[in-house]
């Protein structure tokens, strides 16, 4: 048997106890479900009205109609205040005139019998709620998936160790094979799991009739997201393997795994802080352990040059190859120790014996 032949073994046998495990389906459609309910369950719930101010006579009996909610206020500046401050949806004043945020609403525009001029507040802003949950969605996404999928990977390595398989399996393949066959199954249902997911928000938007702009700024960064999302986990998964095999027993793995813990959750909580920070999130795209997130939320706010995706992937990938070397080195010299929880120190310095 080929080394290749072996991964594919492994890699086969990974993927069918996975998708037959609960939790993992459990998951998948907890996540699809979050995809569908803050796409479409908004736009099907939002049944009520248009709520619309109205100065004086403008408009006329053109709005009186069961779809709109007419609000008559004193002048341009009510009109003005109401409309900011999201008491209503848009403001109809003399002429007619259609005052709105970022996008007047079809209805209003559809009553009045004549296509009026629109003035636009903010005209390039995003709804605040969708500025805030793309961002934090992707973050999110990343996070929870390479921490439950790195903690599963983990689990079944010391598993493997605690019962003595792992014996029998270096017996039959080689040892790298069982961490390059497990590392590909796991990597290929996370990314499955995460392109159907995007999937989902991608076609859930569309129904919901979501604006134009946010699918045309959503696309760009979830399309980056997905290579950084396999790059970054492929690097994180060999690590966590690594921890698994330094763990003996289920109990162990805790310990053991805090410092790449903290790899996985600083970049998270720093990510979402410091969303608004300009500097901060520039630097946080390079980092390896941030990138994943921080550039793709730095191309969906439109803050990154065309070119600096491109110089964070290669960033990201060369940072993957160096922590695959790591993460090997670890798995294969602590694999076989079985007797208690191997150190750090130990585990790089007995890479041979688990040849």
């Amino acid at each position: 048997m080929t080394t290749f032949q072996a991964v594919q073994l492994v890699a086969a046998r990974e993927l069918r106890v996975k998708l037959r495990d609960k939790t993992f389906i459990f998951s998948t459609v907890f996540f699809l479900f979050i995809a569908v309910a803050s796409t479409v369950l908004p736009a099907l719930f939002d049944g009520g009205p248009t709520k619309v101010a109205v100065v004086g006579s403008a408009g006329g009996a053109a709005l009186q109609r069961p779809d709109i909610e007419v609000r008559a206020v004193p002048d341009n500046a009510a009109a003005e205040r109401a409309v900011r401050d999201g008491d209503v949806e848009a403001a109809v004043l003399a002429g007619p005139v259609v005052l709105a945020m970022d996008e007047a609403p079809s209805e209003v525009m559809s009553a009045l019998s004549v296509a009026p001029p629109v003035r636009f507040l903010e005209p390039n802003e995003i709804n605040p709620f969708v500025k805030f949950m793309v961002p934090f969605a992707l973050a999110f996404l990343f996070f929870i998936t390479s921490f439950t999928f790195g903690m599963q990977i983990a689990q079944s390595v010391t598993e493997e160790k605690q019962t003595r398989i792992v014996e029998i399996l270096v017996a039959s393949v080689p040892v790298r094979a069982l961490l390059a066959g497990k590392v590909a199954a796991l990597t290929l249902l996370a990314f499955g799991q995460i392109a159907l997911i995007a999937l989902v928000a991608t076609v859930g938007m569309r129904i919901a009739d979501v604006e134009a702009q946010v699918i045309n700024l959503v696309g760009p960064a979830i399309g980056w997201f997905l290579p950084f999302f396999t790059l970054g986990f492929v690097m994180l998964a060999t690590l966590w393997a690594g921890v698994g095999a330094l763990a003996a027993r289920q109990e162990d793995i805790a310990g053991a795994s805090s410092p790449l813990q903290m790899l996985v959750m600083l970049p998270f909580f720093a990510v979402l802080f410091l969303t608004d920070n300009d500097a901060a999130m520039r630097v946080l795209s390079y980092i390896p352990f941030s990138s994943p997130i921080a550039m793709p939320i730095r191309l969906f706010n439109e803050d990154a040059a065309l070119w600096e995706p491109i110089v964070s992937l290669a960033l990201l990938a060369a940072a993957a190859v160096v922590f695959l070397r790591v993460g090997a080195r670890i798995y294969e010299g602590s694999l076989l120790r079985t007797n208690g929880r191997t150190s750090l120190a130990i585990a790089w310095r007995n890479r041979s014996t688990a040849g």
